[in-house]
């Protein structure tokens, strides 16, 4: 199931009711500050007011819900018989990981958010509160680097756009520990930069070391093929609410979150179905497309004489799954 890049109409309501009266001027320059800090290489350190997490969630929430919706939803896609039921949201900030999660698995019951930044923890408790699904979650306070070897194993651990904030050695202990924690699967999503998509690559190769598969975005757990500057990332686009086009300063009513993931599970499948890298190119007589295979890299062209493969190929979206209907798939929770 393929979630909407939306926030859910409960968080909606939710952030909307505590932006009433919140100045749109002010939210704007508590939001460049906040983001100047993290382009910066900081962390949320800069987040001590209710205002400041206000005015984080407002900028931050519908651009960080789209890339963890995606990348939930290729998990997914790939494996349709997992159900967990308990979740780990590690740097959870205002919890927009465990909305998303609580959207793409209806089977969760059990939400655990860890986050150090307490202003953030209890935007988090008064946007969940009135929620169907979150309003019994808990929210740990500490450091995740730190104090994450203290909690409970989840079915499901989820980490967006944290480990960024680390250091490599902290990065290699945290990335140890979420694995340690996850019971079945463990999901990052970073910024799709270069940046971003060198550090999942590094904990990608770590916890293959570890003993853990790939079930997206790549098709097999060989080290990646791309080739420098080439790198591997995704873009969601999103509508922009009034608010949030105020916030941003922005004109056109959309904005493109590109990221990178990588779901890692415990058991592997058969079946590999490869990845679509970039928006394919449709031509008069062809479509050009750059997949990711369990070969490698591959520039398949689709021509338009053979009538239905081109049908199909049109449909092609970066980020989708070609699975051929011949590829059988195997469980990856039997």
């Amino acid at each position: 199931m393929m979630i909407a890049p939306t926030l859910p109409a409960e968080l909606k309501a939710a952030l909307d009711a505590r932006l009433q009266g919140f100045s749109r001027t002010d939210a704007a320059q508590r939001s460049q500050k906040i983001s100047t800090t993290y382009r910066a290489g900081g962390g949320s350190g800069t987040i001590k007011s209710e205002a400041d997490a206000l005015a984080y969630a407002l900028a931050r929430m519908p651009a960080t819900y789209a890339a963890v919706a995606a990348s939930l939803g290729a998990l997914t896609e790939i494996a349709p018989d997992f159900t967990p039921e308990t979740l780990l949201d590690v740097g959870a900030g205002p919890g927009t990981a465990s909305w998303a999660a609580a959207e793409a698995f209806s089977s969760l019951q059990d939400f655990t958010l860890l986050d150090a930044n307490a202003t953030l923890s209890r935007l988090a408790l008064e946007l969940s509160r009135d929620s169907s699904r979150l309003s019994e979650c808990r929210y740990l306070p500490g450091d995740a680097a730190t104090n994450l070897a203290e909690v409970s194993q989840a079915d499901l651990v989820v980490a967006s756009y944290i480990i960024g904030e680390l250091g490599e050695s902290d990065q290699r202990k945290l990335a140890e520990t979420m694995w340690a924690k996850a019971r079945h699967a463990l999901v990052v999503i970073e910024p799709g930069t270069p940046a971003g998509y060198a550090r999942i690559l590094a904990l990608r190769q770590q916890l293959i070391a570890a003993g853990a598969f790939v079930a997206a975005p790549c098709p097999h757990e060989k080290p990646c093929p791309l080739v420098a500057p080439d790198w591997c990332h995704f873009n969601q686009r999103l509508p922009r609410s009034q608010a949030h086009r105020q916030i941003k300063g922005a004109e056109v009513p959309f904005e493109d979150e590109r990221f990178i993931y990588v779901a890692l599970t415990r058991t592997s499948r058969a079946a590999r179905a490869a990845r679509v890298l970039a928006p394919p190119e449709v031509g008069k007589v062809e479509i050009t497309a750059k997949l990711c295979t369990e070969d490698g890299v591959a520039i398949t062209k689709v021509p338009r004489r053979d009538k239905a493969a081109y049908a199909d190929a049109r449909r092609w979206r970066w980020g989708d799954t070609v699975l051929s209907e011949s590829e059988p798939r195997s469980p990856l929770f039997p």
